[in-house]
């Protein structure tokens, strides 16, 4: 195929449109898509069809690096990016102007989803992620997972060799420590050392009184997430069903009640009427929101401990000093991120601390899927709306590499 020769003004923008009119972009992406994720089988009519894709794969992309003065970057590009992705990564290379350096994960109802992928991360998601790796980009997993859990299914699906190379890091139990492999001294951090005694026995009494204490209709409808810094009540029915709305419901009343008398000077009013005041969603959730005022002590207590709650699907505690945020901070220190520029993806509220400090410090770009909470989606959707559907988080990476391909021309 020969050369096309551009006038001397024609600019990224204008090459883009013409490659996606002129080439078979969507066939070229199947074979990459095919060559990528062809699965490993002792077949040899198998191994010969991967090889004719492979060199069909090539062949197309060596015509695109003829025939356009950029071809190498808009093979790239082309090879992993829809139209609608790459003119996205054009914009946001237009108002950034910088590649991402560094990807910030959540995993539940983000990187995988109970009602589109399983709870299972699709084989395309994880292929993008050591895609990103092998280009030299650190991932942080930051998830309110235990750490053992998320080790589990991090090795299994993205291989020994990447977890142990030094360049990811996991933020877990929502900011209680950060393990990086690979780092000696600094492997393992307990961000929680850091807590005073009278947060660390707060915690110690809530966990403890929270299931045996609690009215027979929690007891049967739910059960205990967590860990010291965090109680979270989850649904035993269908997420986001009306069995689980009512029963969340519940339950963010019950564990407000005992923190208003665990909290030092507070009563269970002050809580229901400290946390309601501070958010929507928890005044609307609340069967009674007493007209209490709160005491100053009560009051400088709650501002340690944070109340989250999702519409049928958990009602949660945790220390407000110990949240993603920080804990993402401590692993882009390990890891040498000194000056980050993240896609950070989440669906939560603590999802939401981490988005807010890239944008307070100009360190990213934030995306979440449709289901996630209103504050995560109005953040989102005011900043680069990189908003995608339950179990696509392919459909942001994808649009974040062909950034970079382009950022790095």
């Amino acid at each position: 195929m020969p050369r096309a020769v551009y006038p001397p003004g024609m600019d990224r923008y204008d090459r883009l449109y013409t490659l996606y009119e002129e080439v078979d972009v969507a066939g070229l992406r199947d074979h990459q898509e095919f060559v990528d994720l062809f699965p490993p089988v002792d077949s040899q009519v198998a191994l010969s069809h991967w090889e004719e894709a492979s060199e069909e794969l090539a062949r197309r992309k060596q015509a695109i690096r003829t025939r356009y003065p950029d071809g190498g970057t808009l093979a790239d590009v082309a090879a992993h990016a829809t139209r609608e992705q790459a003119f996205t990564a054009l914009d946001l290379y237009a108002t950034h102007g910088r590649a991402v350096n560094v990807l910030v994960l959540d995993i539940d109802e983000t990187l995988r989803s109970a009602g589109a992928t399983d709870n299972e991360i699709p084989r395309e998601t994880l292929h993008l992620l050591t895609e990103f790796h092998e280009r030299g980009v650190p991932i942080v997993v930051c998830t309110g997972q235990t750490l053992e859990n998320v080790k589990g299914f991090t090795i299994q699906g993205l291989g020994n060799a990447l977890v142990h190379s030094g360049s990811l890091s996991i933020v877990y139990e929502a900011g209680t420590g950060v393990f990086t492999p690979g780092h000696g001294g600094d492997t393992k951090q307990l961000l929680y050392e850091d807590l005073t005694e009278e947060v660390q026995e707060a915690f110690a009494a809530i966990r403890s009184r929270v299931l045996s204490e609690a009215p027979a209709s929690l007891r049967r409808g739910c059960h205990l997430q967590g860990n010291e810094f965090n109680v979270t009540l989850k649904p035993n029915h269908e997420t986001g069903s009306a069995e689980a709305v009512a029963v969340i419901d519940e339950a963010l009343g019950y564990l407000l009640d005992l923190l208003g008398e665990t909290a030092p000077g507070a009563t269970p009013a002050m809580a229901r009427a400290h946390y309601a005041a501070a958010d929507p969603e928890i005044e609307g959730a609340l069967d009674e929101v007493p007209d209490a005022d709160v005491a100053e002590e009560a009051a400088a207590f709650f501002d340690r401990i944070e109340v989250a709650y999702y519409e049928g699907d958990a009602a949660e505690i945790a220390s407000r000093d110990l949240h993603k945020a920080n804990g993402v901070e401590a692993a882009l220190d390990v890891l040498g991120v000194d000056d980050p520029f993240a896609l950070v993806m989440g669906d939560s509220k603590s999802d939401l601390r981490v988005m807010e400090w890239a944008a307070t410090n100009d360190a990213g770009l934030a995306a979440a899927p449709r289901h996630s909470s209103s504050g995560v989606l109005d953040h989102v959707r005011s900043t680069d709306d990189l908003v995608f559907d339950p179990g696509d988080a392919g459909d942001v990476l994808r649009t974040v590499y062909a950034l970079n391909c382009l950022a790095a021309e």
